[in-house]
């Protein structure tokens, strides 16, 4: 803890004066931008007699959280150096070139934690170490990928990314990569397993479960595709991308599409399984065709007189097709999937096809909803497919689905060797059709088979939370929504924004309210966006005029305008102290809800408003759904247009920008151990066991929320508690120099 000396002088820097005059707290409050600020103010109010005890305790707490951080993070970047000592010891001495890889590999890895963890991002790239390793981790990954090492290449690419993930310098190298292992886990998935066993082999681990093809072959999957389909995707492209559209687009998109074809030709992995790339002079035909037409192309883009058009890309999928024919003779629709995915990453991230076997996650993902029988699932560290939770009121929770039950087989075929999108796949379906589920379950230290047949059906995904679940049901009593009852500070955290999340949030405000709401904690850390709507909506409890959002395509012109309204005061929030709590999983939706809440309040409009955390993602572009065929088995996301907010402030990071999304007014870092251990908590208090009648079965394992207050829990949750607490019980205190 800061000592009273340490805590007078560096909150004396942090007013900004030394003249003694007396300051109000709130005010000190506002200035802090960091968890050192916030410390140092609190250790400052300690002079005042009439600082209220729970705000002072808090802060202590929260100052000794920040001890525990720094101690923690001292004796982790001890280890982890130690580590990578060794490590770079290690890759010295191998003279083999794949066992001189894997150690550096492994050495990367170890200088990844070690910036995460550093405070000087300068010293650690200026580290001689640091410099070597790079230039030796890139050297091995060329030779690598040379070499046909294609999984040995990928991960050291992927190390290089990760380290300099701000300049994007090994960005193109990951994705090319990523590109070809994705062409082999689609179409040769048993070789993709032998190549994932090799690597992990290397690393010294266990091999994966044997490939399990069932619901998982790439005919089924491609079957849909339609050259048709490829092509509207690229006509909408060239007309309708923020920014391409304007600048060429159709020229980059049919070389890189021919660039992803190359790929597909030349992954010898592929063979065994699409037998036309085993006739050497059938594969020359073809490749000669691509680089023919690629090179055309590239001529046309570089003449101001011609350029490239529609024209052009009928002909390169006419002769793409018409070649293939004729030399490789390849399953039609999976050269439209590689060519279409390889035109749609001359874009950008967002933008992509939405292939048939995709349709049913996207909608997951954008609807808040699903048909399926309603369980959260995940892999365990033995590769099982492990029930988190059956949601409450569906058919797996009626049947008795618990917890912790293992997924052994769907309809009779076994599990094992499943991915996660398989086990998905397999286990939703059509709406009333019904799946059966064996299930593994330990009883009493006896592990019992039990089978459950179930109706598939909608299932709504909840998007609002509260502190604690402490009830059965989807109604707002079944939530304790106070995480101080004392101070009547609420708890909202918002998953996602779906079609309810408005409604459901006005009925939590609501419930607040009759119980005595006086600040709010709301928590849009990890949310990945979501409607539009609800997010303007969501917004709307905060501004009571004025414009929240606006779109630009990329011309400038304004496409559209969110406007304010004003709400009745049962749900409106102006009234009280709210803290935002945003980090680096906070994207889209959540951002333009986060930094539309911060651009009121700093226009002094009387919001009282701080957003503590971290800087969000940076996703702030408009994805337009368009379909591609008649009975949409074809679907693409395309952006079209950025979102501003007030001020013209773009939320979404571009290409080699060093300013984007949302930075917290305070910030606060936690380090990964703390971030998982947090997540891990909250996701489990969430979670309330139920039998097939709807009974809560004890659980003495489940963790008390409460944890996340303790020293070294949810430091960002803890600093929010502090200008809560300040805010509601400080109006009237002040502080000075002398204190």
């Amino acid at each position: 803890m800061f000592s009273a000396l340490s805590g007078v002088v560096a909150a004396m820097m942090l007013i900004g004066s030394v003249s003694g005059e007396p300051m109000p707290f709130t005010e000190l409050l506002s200035r802090a931008h960091n968890g050192n600020d916030l410390a140092r103010a609190v250790e400052l109010l300690k002079g005042n007699g009439k600082a209220d005890a729970g705000l002072i305790e808090t802060g202590e707490r929260f100052e000794k959280s920040i001890e525990k951080r720094e101690a923690d993070r001292s004796a982790k970047l001890e280890e982890v150096n130690g580590k990578l000592d060794e490590e770079l010891a290690e890759a010295a001495e191998k003279t083999d070139f794949v066992s001189r890889a894997i150690s550096l590999a492994d050495a990367m890895r170890s200088a990844v934690e070690i910036q995460i963890l550093s405070k000087d991002e300068d010293a650690f790239m200026a580290d001689g170490r640091i410099t070597r390793l790079i230039r030796d981790t890139e050297a091995a990954a060329r030779d690598a990928e040379a070499q046909g090492e294609w999984m040995l290449a990928n991960e050291l690419y992927a190390r290089l990314s990760a380290l300099l993930e701000k300049e994007g310098t090994y960005k193109a190298d990951v994705e090319r990569l990523n590109r070809r292992l994705s062409m082999i886990r689609l179409y040769a998935p048993e070789k993709f397993r032998e190549l994932v066993a090799e690597q992990r082999a290397r690393h010294g681990e266990d091999p994966p479960p044997p490939y399990n093809p069932y619901g998982d072959t790439y005919e089924e999957k491609l079957e849909p595709i339609t050259a048709r389909g490829v092509e509207r995707a690229l006509q909408h492209a060239m007309f309708k991308h923020v920014d391409l559209a304007s600048k060429g687009a159709m020229g980059p998109m049919l070389i890189s599409g021919l660039d992803a074809l190359e790929t597909l030709v030349t992954t010898s992995e592929l063979a065994e399984v699409l037998p036309g790339l085993a006739d050497e002079n059938a594969r020359d035909e073809f490749l000669r065709f691509v680089r023919t037409q690629r090179e055309q192309i590239r001529e046309r883009q570089e003449d101001p007189t011609r350029g490239v058009g529609l024209a052009e890309l009928n002909m390169t999928l006419s002769r793409m097709l018409s070649v293939n024919r004729f030399s490789i003779n390849l399953y039609e629709q999976a050269l439209l999937h590689e060519f279409g995915n390889g035109a749609m990453s001359a874009l950008d991230t967002y933008s992509a096809i939405i292939w048939p076997d995709e349709i049913k996650r996207f909608q997951r993902s954008t609807r808040g909803e699903f048909v399926g029988v309603g369980i959260q699932i995940e892999m365990d560290d033995l590769q099982n497919i492990r029930v988190v939770t059956p949601l409450e009121g569906t058919p797996a929770q009626r049947a008795g689905i618990q917890t912790g039950d293992l997924i052994r087989e769907v309809d009779g075929h076994s599990t094992i060797g499943f991915t996660l999108d398989q086990a998905v796949e397999v286990i939703t379906g059509p709406r009333n059709t019904k799946v059966t589920l064996t299930i593994e379950r330990e009883v009493d230290g006896e592990t019992k088979r039990l089978e459950f047949t179930l109706k598939r059906t909608r299932i709504e995904l909840p998007t609002v939370r509260g502190w604690q679940k402490v009830a059965p049901g989807d109604e707002t009593e079944a939530w304790d929504w106070f995480v101080d009852p004392d101070d009547g500070i609420g708890y909202v955290r918002l998953t996602s924004f779906s079609n309810h999340t408005t409604e459901r949030f006005d009925e939590a405000i609501k419930q607040m309210r009759k119980h005595g709401l006086h600040g709010l904690v709301l928590d849009l850390r990890f949310n990945p966006g979501g409607l539009l709507d609800e997010a303007v909506s969501i917004s709307n409890h905060f501004i009571d005029s004025g414009v929240i959002v606006k779109t630009e395509d990329a011309s400038g012109t304004v496409r559209s305008r969110e406007f304010a309204r004003h709400l009745p005061k049962e749900i409106s929030l102006r009234d009280i102290p709210v803290a935002v709590l945003i980090n680096e999983g906070s994207a889209s939706a959540s951002e333009i809800v986060s930094g539309a809440i911060q651009a009121e309040a700093h226009a002094d409009d009387g919001l009282r408003a701080t957003l503590v955390g971290r800087r969000s993602f940076g996703k702030g572009s408009v994805q337009n759904v368009f379909s591609l065929t008649a009975d949409n088995s074809m679907m693409m996301k395309l952006t079209t247009q950025y979102y501003k907010l007030r001020g013209d402030k773009i939320i979404h990071r571009r290409p080699g920008a060093s300013v984007w999304g949302i930075d917290p007014d305070v910030n606060v870092e936690m380090l990964p151990d703390q971030i998982v251990e947090a997540a891990k908590i909250r996701r489990d208090a969430d979670v309330l066991a139920l039998d097939e009648n709807g009974r809560v079965i004890p659980n003495p394992d489940r963790p008390d929320p409460d944890k996340l207050l303790e020293v070294g829990g949810d430091l960002q949750l803890q600093a929010a508690l502090v200008v809560l607490r300040g805010e509601i019980s400080a109006d009237n205190l002040t502080v000075t120099a002398a204190d």
